[in-house]
């Protein structure tokens, strides 16, 4: 029988990844190649190419294809989403203009809101109001209603938002009026909130419903370019994307609801940390990610990844302060929670008016790339400093298919370093400093500022530039153990081929804990499950692989923010609910360093996933090796360690050669096609039986998996 291969393909900034997975086998095969901005479908279809053409496989060998974008939160942060209008109730068309009264910094009076996505000539009101518990005070106007959206079709928009007040509750006067809208003009595309974001805070939902509106036609024409190219080239598998929350969403559905998919990429890599994690037995993980252009930090805590509602699509962490609120466009779909910053590989290095070497947030990406990609690129980089440190090998980039010009990158340097009066190494030096204080940073916003010790942590490290500086912050936070996977640079791929079918539902009803209604809560979980039971269905999921898991937000009367609390299955009683407020005590006290038993608790959100569970593929373990690690040795050259104070002579090893059982100490280097790990002196090597690198501190021994 043929065996059959899953593909997964991984748009990053500076590179696009592919990995292909054998069913029956777990053989696994990767391609990178570089990504292409200005049209990101031309990059994954080259990856595709790629991968088919150096395994030999026909593209019918395919059972299904995984895709990890950057699409829709591209065009956010490059304003390229087009004409768009905004329909509201009568009186409330300045939402999207009077935003939230936080700011990032409360002192800064030159700070600015961002920019309404949607300007205040194209948001529109039409005459209807709904009362707080849903009920009727306006009924919708349909004639007047009529002629508004007729204005609004004549300022040619592509899409519509509609969030009506209280719709959550009640959504029947956004229904009329997204039926109107069609009537109307047939391909205009309309996002209703009450499908989007059914829950209560009318500045959320229509932020959220606007960023979807704004994002899904491009989205829509992008997903169904790629399905065509596909199958223009025979490959007629099903096509899968990633969405925020670590799972998949069919094209299909990702076309409808694309803000689903704004952290699709970076959530994946936290799936992949997972998998490789919970394989060797650990539950609490962090997943550093660092690629060409960001890297990210997110926390997996008993081997389920923290999820997120708080988050703002286009704002990365500032150094020193983290994601600050009121930066960026917020969105209440569930999120990975990541911390993200603008240190990859490509983060251009820079002076600034005071005299000081920055890194970042401003990448050189894919085109024109670091100095010594030889592309046209004239700022220093992150990349060029480490070739200049001696980490990286010119020579042996992408494993020797791309050289890099270790000349140019000096003299980058040099410039860079002048006004400082920095030679090249110290300029360098500089460089990779600043950038790993500020991942240190990024690791110490996931981990004790929200009450987590990381040295019960592990870490794995991946992405192209991850295991350059995994050692580093691993010795700066005393995380006891990092593992790097095989094929690094492309690990974030492969965690689009390890998780499964997702769809989130929500709904509001605010109750008092002492006062709820049992019996309503069963029927509103019941009716989210039936509308999961069919959207998987539909998808080809039968029962037995489908899973429903359910979270109730709460807090205290009078607060003004959630904490999720999960409910086990079966049907809700007063026992049930007496164990989530006792839960809810509990996570409020460990978030909070408080809690308030003797004080009353409220339920506010519920919420529901559907799972469709898709068979996980296994990691082949491998045979043990033959012979020492010596004999995987390459050229050993100068390496540059800031604890040695200079360069320090240094092992190099060719990572296909090593195998289970081998071991050695630093300094050392480990080259492989699509990424350098660096290891620091003080620290060993051991590669366990799935070819996994475990690093750890030569004095202590490696902690007991959790």
């Amino acid at each position: 029988m043929t065996s059959r291969y899953r593909l997964g393909v991984d748009v990053g900034g500076t590179f696009t990844d592919a990995v292909l997975i054998s069913e029956s086998t777990g053989d696994i095969q990767i391609a990178k190649v570089p990504s292409t901005p200005a049209d990101p479908s031309l990059g994954f279809l080259d990856a595709v190419a790629s991968i088919l053409a150096s395994t030999a496989l026909a593209a019918a060998d395919a059972s299904y294809v995984v895709h990890g974008t950057t699409v829709a939160t591209n065009c956010l942060i490059e304003g390229k989403t087009p004409r768009t209008a905004f329909l509201t109730t009568e009186g409330f068309r300045d939402m999207l203009e009077i935003g939230r009264q936080i700011r990032p910094s409360l002192y800064d009076v030159h700070f600015e809101k961002p920019k309404p996505l949607v300007p205040r000539d194209l948001c529109f009101e039409v005459p209807e109001r709904l009362d707080a518990s849903g009920k009727v005070l306006h009924a919708l106007n349909v004639d007047s209603t009529r002629r508004v959206l007729e204005a609004l079709v004549k300022e040619k928009v592509a899409s519509v938002a509609v969030c009506l007040l209280h719709s959550y509750l009640n959504p029947e006067h956004e229904e009329t009026v997204g039926a109107l809208l069609r009537e109307i003009q047939p391909e205009l595309q309309v996002s209703l909130s009450s499908k989007i974001c059914p829950e209560f805070r009318e500045y959320f939902r229509a932020s959220t419903t606007v960023i979807n509106a704004c994002i899904r036609p491009i989205v829509e024409r992008y997903l169904r370019g790629i399905k065509q190219r596909l199958a223009d080239r025979g490959m007629a598998a099903e096509l899968l994307i990633m969405q925020s929350n670590g799972g998949v969403l069919t094209s299909e559905s990702a076309s409808e609801r694309p803000v689903f998919l704004v952290e699709s990429g970076p959530a994946a890599g936290v799936v992949a940390a997972n998998f490789v994690a919970a394989d060797l037995g650990y539950k609490n993980v962090l997943s550093f990610d660092m690629g060409g252009t960001t890297a990210k930090v997110g926390l997996i805590l008993d081997g389920q990844a923290k999820v997120t509602k708080e988050y703002e699509v286009g704002v990365r962490a500032q150094a020193g302060m983290g994601q600050a609120r009121g930066l960026g466009y917020p969105i209440r779909t569930p999120v990975i929670d990541l911390v993200e910053i603008g240190a990859g590989g490509g983060s251009i290095a820079w002076v600034d008016s005071g005299n000081v070497l920055r890194v970042g947030p401003r990448s050189a990406g894919a085109d024109p790339g670091p100095i010594s990609y030889g592309k046209g690129g004239a700022e220093p980089t992150i990349t060029d400093a480490n070739i200049v440190l001696g980490r990286i090998n010119p020579d042996y980039f992408l494993g020797g298919k791309m050289g890099l010009d270790s000349g140019s990158a000096r003299k980058g340097l040099a410039r860079c370093g002048q006004p400082l009066g920095l030679d090249p190494v110290a300029t360098a030096n500089g460089i990779v400093e600043i950038a790993n204080a500020e991942m240190t940073n990024a690791v110490r916003i996931v981990t004790v500022r929200r009450g987590y010790d990381p040295r019960e942590l592990v870490m794995v490290a991946f992405g192209g530039a991850g295991p350059l500086h995994a050692n580093r912050l691993c010795a700066e936070m005393q995380i006891p153990l990092l593992i790097i996977p095989p094929s690094p640079g492309t690990t974030s791929a492969l965690g689009l081929l390890v998780t499964d079918l997702k769809h989130e539902f929500s709904r509001t009803r605010i109750m008092p804990a002492g006062k709820a209604d049992v019996v309503e809560i069963n029927r509103i979980f019941g009716a989210m499950r039936e509308e999961g039971k069919a959207i998987l269905a539909r998808e080809g999921i039968g029962e037995k692989d489908s899973r429903f898991l359910r979270h109730v937000e709460m807090r205290y009367i009078g607060q003004s923010y959630e904490l999720a609390v999960e409910l086990p299955e079966g049907t809700i009683t007063p026992q049930t609910l007496a164990a989530a407020c006792a839960a809810f005590h509990s996570e409020h006290d460990r978030t909070y360093g408080h809690g308030y038993p003797e004080q009353p608790v409220e339920f506010v959100n519920f919420r529901l996933t559907a799972v469709g569970v898709i068979a996980r593929p296994a990691f082949r373990e491998l045979p043990p090796a033959h012979g020492r690690a010596e004999d995987a040795r390459k050229q050993p050259r100068k390496v540059f360690f800031s604890e040695a104070d200079g360069f320090v002579e240094t092992a190099v090893y060719d990572r296909g050669l090593l195998g289970p059982g081998h071991r050695f100490e630093g300094p050392a280097i480990v080259e492989e096609m699509d990424s350098t790990s660096l290891i620091h002196p003080g620290y060993q090597v051991e590669v366990d039986r799935f070819g996994n690198l475990l690093v750890s501190p030569i004095a202590a021994a490696s902690p007991t998996p959790s």
